[in-house]
């Protein structure tokens, strides 16, 4: 198999994998099995799986979809993806490099025209997944509204459930969803990645910094910038927010505001994983009812 075969037979790509046709070799790949497969020609391929039994229904088509709208905007690169089917989803090979404060300066700038790409609405067009739970992206007419009934509540839910939180952590989150208008900043809908920690920022040997494992949708880019600040903060960050606001400056207070956008990928941690993220969540509930 060679990428040619491949664009016009994406469908067999696991066949040729389970006859053991294509070199394999397994990589970092978070909550999914991940692998670089090396085709015929010398081309190479980052492919996902699910690591046991079939993958969440949906999971992959729908993260090919975020890749191929933020691709659409032309401005942070974005992997190709070439094979999107239920068990897998394969897309081109970056290879990584070194962060640098050139390759910053450009990603602030380019962040900033991804999200002025914008979106038609709040959330998107169809469901989507962050990291191995769904993600409800029915669309809303006003962030505010729309953070708390598709970002927050449905995470403080699945957390609370499973044991996560004290009933003052509870309480405290529930404070802010239910006075989360008070907090916003009315900005038209933003194309956000949407799941953007440091993790999912791939400095590449090109000299450019890519996104990878989105959880693409149209939001507030405050909450994508916020992100990048989560477990231990995207390297030269203060070059990416100054490169960025060049382009695109952000409201004021907006630093203020970090602690509430982050809370939904903190949620979604105490969900996915438990208590271990508690404290997460508590600081950045505290920190926003302090606004």
């Amino acid at each position: 198999m060679d990428m040619a075969y491949l664009r016009t037979h994406p469908q067999h790509l696991p066949t040729f994998l389970t006859h053991q046709r294509i070199r394999e070799t397994p990589v970092g790949g978070g909550v999914c099995a991940a692998s670089r497969l090396t085709l015929d020609d010398g081309s190479s391929l980052f492919a996902k799986t699910w690591p046991s039994g079939p993958a969440p229904s949906g999971m992959f088509t729908a993260e090919a979809a975020g890749l191929a709208w933020l691709r659409e905007a032309g401005t942070v690169p974005v992997p190709e993806v070439f094979v999107a089917l239920p068990e897998m989803l394969a897309m081109e090979w970056i290879e990584p490099g070194e962060p640098t404060r050139t390759a910053a300066e450009r990603f602030g700038r380019d962040l900033a025209g991804l999200h002025r790409a914008g979106a038609e609405t709040f959330g998107a067009g169809n469901p989507g997944y962050i990291g191995p739970l769904p993600l409800d992206n029915t669309p809303g007419d006003t962030w505010a509204s729309w953070f708390a009934e598709r970002r927050l509540a449905p995470y403080l839910k699945i957390s609370a459930d499973r044991g996560a939180f004290d009933p003052s952590d509870i309480a405290a989150v529930e404070q802010i969803i239910s006075n989360l208008h008070r907090y916003g900043v009315s900005e038209p809908p933003a194309r956000l990645h949407g799941d953007l920690w440091p993790g999912n920022v791939l400095w590449a040997a090109d000299g450019r910094a890519w996104l990878v494992d989105p959880a693409a949708h149209g939001g507030h880019r405050e909450t994508d910038l916020a992100t990048l600040a989560l477990f231990g903060g995207a390297p030269f960050l203060d070059v990416i927010l100054a490169a960025y606001q060049e382009v695109w400056p952000l409201a004021d207070g907006w630093r203020d505001r970090v602690p509430l956008h982050q809370m939904h990928l903190w949620l979604v941690h105490t969900a996915a994983f438990g208590s271990g993220y508690r404290s997460g969540v508590r600081a950045a509930a505290d920190a926003a009812l302090r606004l």
